[in-house]
């Protein structure tokens, strides 16, 4: 009976892990961070590149792009995911005085929780009984609250992803700033950003188990947008940086 239920709970596991929904949120903010870093850093070193005849200022301009991105984008994630648990804590303390003082009612909200998702009034009312009886507050948070594990917000986490996934996206079209000609680098700038973006993309959708071909055409698309009009803007303003 023991092997039966060590080989069932590990074919539960195994079916577990054959879906991706658990890594949507560290998965979020590394691919956020990286695909802001490539394309934050390009579109900084193409707008620069289109108005400078030398490598320094461009070099500048994203070394500084770079830095001031991964702490502007660490600090913003942990501060916006750290909103988000504030809430989610709030309610589950409001959840948590309800149910000692009106245990009756919160029962019912839970039934009818049930009854809406399919189940016969009997039913909803006997798997709401018994869930309270195992943890009111849980089934609560998770039912009602529609809190889980896997949504349940980690600011750490996605702070130190988003920063480190900037740091290295941005430093990619860094690299580039360092080893192709001055003249004509946008150019070189834009064709390398596509390379990495497609390669990105492919890698986010491994990772997620969704379309590739969706995701490189998504995020190339819209970093072709974000470089182009930063090329219109060095050009419109390109006084020349000797």
């Amino acid at each position: 009976m023991k092997k039966y239920e060590e080989k069932k709970k590990l074919t539960i596991d195994n079916y577990l892990d054959n879906h991706y929904i658990h890594r949507s949120n560290w998965l979020r903010a590394a691919v956020l961070g990286a695909n802001d870093g490539i394309i934050s850093i390009s579109s900084l070193a193409v707008g620069v590149a289109a108005a400078s005849s030398t490598r320094e200022p461009i070099l500048l301009a994203a070394v500084a792009g770079l830095v001031a991105g991964a702490l502007s984008m660490a600090a913003g994630e942990y501060v916006s995911v750290s909103s988000q648990t504030d809430i989610e804590k709030a309610d589950i303390e409001r959840e948590r005085i309800e149910l000692k003082e009106m245990p009756d009612e919160e029962l019912e909200i839970l039934a009818q929780i049930y009854e809406k998702r399919g189940l016969k009034k009997e039913t909803a009312l006997l798997v709401a009984q018994e869930l309270t009886e195992k943890d009111a507050l849980a089934a609560h948070i998770r039912d009602e609250l529609g809190i889980n594990e896997i949504s349940q917000a980690n600011p750490l986490q996605a702070a130190l992803a988003s920063g480190a996934a900037f740091t290295v996206g941005g430093i990619l079209p860094l690299l580039v700033t360092f080893f192709t000609p001055v003249s004509g680098m946008e150019y070189w700038l834009y064709g390398f950003t596509i390379v990495f973006l497609g390669i990105l993309g492919t890698i986010s959708a491994k990772i997620g188990g969704s379309s590739i071909f969706n995701a490189i055409i998504r995020i190339v698309i819209w970093g072709s947008i974000a470089m182009i009009l930063s090329a219109v803007v060095g050009y419109i303003f390109g006084v020349k940086v000797a």
